[in-house]
């Protein structure tokens, strides 16, 4: 008897009484008969009577929403982009939050500003900037501008990040035609200051064999001339082979040498 008295006791405990587990990333809110609590509850477990209450739990984790949406552009185009961001819920404002915008707070508050923001800050662009030129100065600027509709509201924006932008076809080949157009011109810039290196080069070695030309030839004087034949003579002297030489006195002529 006693032991079903304790088992009945236990059950009707056990139905008064839930526990409810808060982990890591999260902030708990506790609701009793309408009324929130001022005071978030923190990671742990946490007692709470389920028929007078209930425990709100909300993610104040970093988050990523990443979207495929037309973005216009300021010729009046709209180009295909996908474009992430990353958010989370400031912990103490988590109860403002909730009482604000619901549970719901991702599409009612952060999703529709990030669209409206991103779509409003891309028609101050170019297609060809968005593409390439101005990636970085826009994701900066739709990062700025989301803050200051949202971060008064309890939201704190990590990042904003243009993945990937898709131009019309016929924008696209205009941009890779002026890539090929540009590459080609700068391969051309390169050929010319080659040969312009090159005539250089040989404008240079012609010069300085002119230059070597002129000492050479400025050097043989006739005095030169007549001791370098006077040394040769001395060789043909000295030498044990015999050989008919004619000269006029001035440059010595062999005209044939036999053995001796």
């Amino acid at each position: 008897m006693k032991k079903n008295r304790n088992t009945a006791l236990f059950l009707i405990l056990t139905t008064l009484v839930s526990c409810t587990i808060i982990r890591p990333g999260e902030t708990g809110l506790k609701q009793t008969l309408g009324k929130l609590k001022k005071e978030p509850l923190s990671a742990g477990p946490h007692i709470f009577n389920p028929f007078v209450s209930k425990i709100l739990k909300i993610n104040i984790r970093t988050v990523e929403i990443y979207e495929t949406l037309p973005l216009p552009t300021k010729e009046g185009l709209s180009v295909q982009a996908q474009i992430t961001l990353l958010y989370h819920v400031k912990p103490q404002a988590a109860r403002e939050v909730y009482v604000n915008f619901g549970t719901n707070y991702e599409q009612v508050i952060v999703q529709s500003n990030f669209l409206a923001t991103a779509r409003e800050v891309s028609s101050r662009y170019f297609a060809k900037e968005l593409y390439a030129i101005e990636r970085e100065k826009v994701e900066k600027v739709i990062m700025e501008e989301l803050i200051e509709h949202i971060a008064s509201k309890g939201f704190i924006v990590d990042a904003v990040l243009l993945k990937d932008i898709i131009l019309p076809q016929a924008m696209s080949q205009a941009i890779q035609d002026k890539v090929n157009a540009e590459q080609s011109a700068l391969q051309m810039e390169f050929v010319i200051n080659k040969q312009k290196k090159e005539a250089e080069r040989l404008l240079i070695e012609a010069e300085g064999i002119r230059r070597a030309q002129l000492i050479i030839d400025s050097s043989l004087t006739t005095k030169l001339l007549q001791y370098n034949s006077i040394q040769m003579m001395k060789g043909l002297l000295t030498s044990p082979n015999s050989k008919v030489i004619i000269t006029d006195g001035k440059v010595p002529v062999i005209l044939s040498e036999g053995a001796k």
